[in-house]
């Protein structure tokens, strides 16, 4: 009898602090051979997008697949939300399905906790950081909440196109992480900050990489098919590269696609992927100068950590509907 649980019954169980902890060892077993992770496997409908993303992760117990669809018309057609993601949890021993969740939550929050650990190996490690953060959606709030768990913060600015999303994000988020958060009035007074995230929707580059200061940490997070860029060329040759994967990077972040293709950079310029500087493999920043760039594209081994995080804390609370199938 599969386990049930609603969005709510997630946000219930789901901290950021849990799920930084378990994706940081979902990226260890990457590194350590122990993960299975294909690419995610699209499929086009004549009305959208549907992205399934299997993973299965030895040491940690955890196999799931995780089902996205993309569809712009549901809104205006269907009354539903353009994305829709669920995630089923498998026993690994059996193959049975235990659990279905909602993934629209976990997915949000496991994109931030990547983050989390990103800043947690790459940013310096000083107190009284400055985040900026690009974009006011619930994924900008994410990183925030992220980035404020992995490093002590003095304060966080906040930039976004529409004046009202980052004046709403600003007070929600200063009440809910007890930091004093800025809505910026310019994109660029959030080049002093000391950690940048950008979570945005944007398809070209939102900022000067130019003018982006000695030792900062960037997590680039919004962007993810081969022809749109958050970043721009100029930060990408002045950044340490770090990619949550190799090959999804290489095949599906125009962050680094495009400087490649202009010939600015090399695939060499990737210095390392995020589960290799986890376990020691390669060095994460060199000193406190260097400037070190996280491009996380999405994998399904966040989702799959994620999920059996969720599926035993779950079954520990005593939440959720058994359904007998």
């Amino acid at each position: 009898m599969p386990l049930l649980l609603t969005k709510d019954d997630v946000a219930r169980v789901l901290q950021m602090s849990d799920c930084i902890n378990v994706v940081e060892k979902a990226f260890a077993e990457m590194a350590h051979g122990t993960a299975v992770l294909p690419l995610r496997i699209p499929i086009t409908p004549p009305e959208g997008l549907s992205l399934y993303m299997p993973a299965y992760l030895k040491e940690l117990g955890a196999l799931a697949c995780k089902v996205v669809t993309v569809y712009k018309n549901n809104p205006k057609r269907h009354n539903l939300p353009t994305v829709i993601g669920k995630v089923l949890v498998q026993n690994p021993d059996t193959g049975e399905v235990v659990c279905i969740m909602d993934g629209g939550y976990l997915t949000a929050v496991r994109t931030g906790a990547v983050s989390g650990v990103a800043t947690r190996w790459l940013a310096r490690k000083d107190d009284g950081l400055v985040a900026g953060i690009f974009g006011a959606g619930v994924q900008a709030q994410m990183q925030l909440w992220a980035v404020a768990e992995a490093r002590k913060l003095s304060k966080a600015l906040v930039y976004d196109v529409s004046d009202e999303a980052a004046t709403k994000f600003a007070k929600s988020m200063s009440e809910k992480l007890g930091l004093e958060v800025i809505k910026a009035s310019l994109a660029d007074e959030l080049l002093a900050s000391d950690i940048i995230c950008t979570a945005t929707s944007s398809a070209s580059p939102l900022f000067d990489g130019n003018k982006v200061k000695e030792g900062t940490h960037i997590n680039g997070i919004g962007s993810h098919t081969p022809l749109t860029r958050e970043l721009d060329t100029a930060i990408i040759k002045r950044s340490r590269f770090i990619a949550d994967s190799y090959e999804a990077c290489l095949k599906e972040a125009g962050d680094i696609m495009i400087p490649i293709e202009e010939g600015a950079v090399t695939a060499d310029h990737i210095a390392a992927d995020l589960g290799e500087i986890i376990t020691a493999r390669k060095p994460a920043r060199t000193d406190d100068k260097e400037i070190t760039l996280f491009k996380s594209n999405g994998l399904a081994i966040q989702d799959v950590a994620a999920a059996k995080l969720v599926y035993d804390k779950a079954l520990e609370a005593g939440i959720g509907i058994n359904v007998d199938l």
